[in-house]
């Protein structure tokens, strides 16, 4: 079975291949990119915790969600999210100089990046939601950053306990 899709219903919605940004990261981002990371004077870096950063949720919520939309398309889909998002957001995310700079996380060629499951909660399932309401929002209510409904780490909130 391919996750591009051939036939697309335009009237209903699609159901997401993966539930949040979290699985897509878990299941499918982390396996497309085996390149060794690590610190020092590696050429790529990479956080296991990648959750804990701002930037790289931000723009991991875009890949995931540009990759969501475009597997609809079975002619180009993939070939533009690899030309147009992965390529652009990949490599400023794994550069000495991203937001993973002082990671020492590390993997050898061909293995997956390393991966740490977010606390519980921080990355709920979007799968069986409103369109709308699976729309990444850019603040919460309490005034805090917010991606897709969950907490973005490092940044101050009223309650430290994850949104549902």
């Amino acid at each position: 079975m391919t996750i591009w899709n051939a036939a697309v219903d335009v009237d209903e919605a699609p159901e997401l291949v993966y539930g949040s940004v979290d699985e897509f990261v878990r299941e499918y981002l982390r396996h497309m990119y085996t390149r060794p990371v690590g610190g020092g004077n590696a050429r790529y870096r990479w956080a296991a915790e990648w959750w804990r950063f701002p930037e790289a949720v931000a723009r991991i919520e875009g890949l995931w969600r540009a990759w969501e939309h475009l597997r609809q398309d079975p002619a180009t889909g993939s070939s533009t999210w690899w030309a147009e998002h992965a390529d652009h957001h990949m490599p400023i995310l794994l550069s000495p100089d991203g937001p993973f700079a002082r990671s020492t996380d590390s993997c050898e060629p061909g293995e997956p990046l390393p991966y740490t499951a977010p606390p519980a909660g921080w990355f709920p399932d979007m799968r069986g939601r409103s369109r709308s309401s699976s729309l990444p929002t850019p603040y919460s209510a309490d005034c805090g950053p917010s991606v897709a409904g969950s907490r973005v780490p490092g940044r101050a909130s009223r309650s430290d306990a994850p949104r549902p």
